[in-house]
């Protein structure tokens, strides 16, 4: 199944939050093409932590989310290059970019003018801070964000926040959340398609974090780094087994009652500074420590299998190697793998969406592509001549 099949994407972001996007909305079914700074493309290309992929410009974080696509070099910065772009604007459905504010605007190519090209474009902007406001022309990074919306403020404990969270979170949810207004988009029922996507990053983060953010607003109780505890519910977070770690959330009284008597402590449920869901939380060191105790006695492994067995939710801690190798990964198709990928000569493997439409998992058929792999395919498509591309090669317009 191909919800976006037809459809027509022009990719013009960099590094992950518009590449994100763009990799879900191809996985979707959308014909999703790359347009790259001529030589040196997307800065994501040369980030990772192999040296020698970088260096061919096929980098680990590029690979990560570019499947898919197919990428065309175009000079914005070339009265040429910009008639290019033009020509496969008319063509095209959709344009995600996350430049900064006015840069698309100062090279003749913002949503104004390509509006008066193809009145149906869906346009998505996507940037730290929004189209607007005082902020709107800072440059912003991942970390930046994390750090403005609060997050890094409730990351880790009490010693350790503020902290950032393991991996580019507020990128790709500015990402997800892109996708997700493209497709609103394109589902219009009455016709008119044209759109202005504004995302801020800022926003789309904060936009996640409700309950830290209602607790706020309505409970009158400011946000505190918990480190592994859960705020809502006790006992609910990380317990120490006798081979390791495990996690625990029996936030329901039921839960709580099969949590004693699987570990052998059912005296912890007459004890009033355990009785309700409030008395465990106002307790919560201590019924840590109680659990603690008992959870020695077996391994994580020994104590995932019987508490799940009696409903209540637990599992290990796992390291990313750990998590890929699951069976559960391996038989819903997560992990895709291209075999013998150009600009790399080796297999590669990446993950997919995570989501299954009527059972199957959406995926793509081509690998992350070469810088500029397919311009002239793109341009034959458009109507230009073998002798019209070299004109613009020479002209470095492409």
């Amino acid at each position: 199944m191909k919800p976006l099949e037809g459809y027509r994407v022009l990719d013009l972001s960099n590094v992950l939050s518009g590449p994100f996007c763009g990799c879900q909305l191809a996985h979707l079914g959308a014909e999703v093409i790359k347009i790259e700074v001529p030589n040196r493309g997307d800065l994501a290309r040369q980030l990772g932590l192999d040296v020698e992929l970088n260096q061919k410009l096929m980098g680990a974080t590029f690979l990560a989310q570019n499947s898919g696509k197919r990428s065309i070099t175009i000079n914005l910065k070339s009265a040429e290059g910009v008639a290019v772009f033009k020509r496969l604007v008319k063509t095209a459905d959709v344009i995600v970019e996350n430049f900064r504010p006015g840069v698309m605007d100062r090279l003749g190519v913002g949503y104004d003018a390509l509006k008066e090209l193809n009145a149906d474009l869906v346009y998505c902007a996507i940037s730290g801070f929004g189209q607007e406001g005082p902020l709107k022309s800072r440059p912003a990074y991942d970390q930046i964000i994390q750090g403005m919306s609060g997050t890094m403020s409730i990351t880790g404990d009490a010693e350790t926040a503020p902290l950032r969270v393991g991996f580019p979170i507020a990128d790709t949810i500015g990402g997800m959340t892109a996708a997700f207004a493209i497709s609103a988009a394109l589902a219009k029922k009455d016709g008119k398609r044209g759109t202005f996507i504004d995302v801020s990053m800022l926003e789309s983060v904060m936009s996640t974090m409700g309950f830290a953010i209602s607790n706020y607003f309505n409970a009158n109780q400011q946000p505190q780094p918990m480190g592994n505890e859960n705020f809502t519910g006790s006992p609910s977070g990380t317990f120490r087994t006798g081979s390791g770690l495990i996690n625990i959330a029996a936030n329901k009284q039921e839960q709580f009652e099969a949590t004693c008597e699987v570990l052998g402590v059912n005296e912890l449920l007459e004890n009033p500074k355990f009785a309700t869901r409030q008395a465990r939380l106002e307790n919560r060191g201590e019924l840590s420590e109680c659990l603690n105790v008992a959870l020695m006695n077996g391994t994580t492994d020994e104590w995932t299998v019987l508490l799940n067995k009696v409903g209540v939710p637990c599992g290990p801690i796992l390291t990313v190697a750990e998590a890929l190798a699951q069976p559960q990964i391996a038989e819903r198709g997560m992990v895709a793998t291209y075999t013998d990928v150009p600009g790399v000569n080796r297999d590669i493997r990446v993950t997919r969406t995570g989501i299954k439409l009527d059972g199957k998992t959406p995926s793509v058929d081509t690998p992350p592509p070469m810088l500029g792999e397919h311009t002239d395919e793109i341009l034959g498509e458009l109507g230009l001549t073998t002798s019209e591309i070299k004109v613009l090669k020479k002209g470095k317009a492409i």
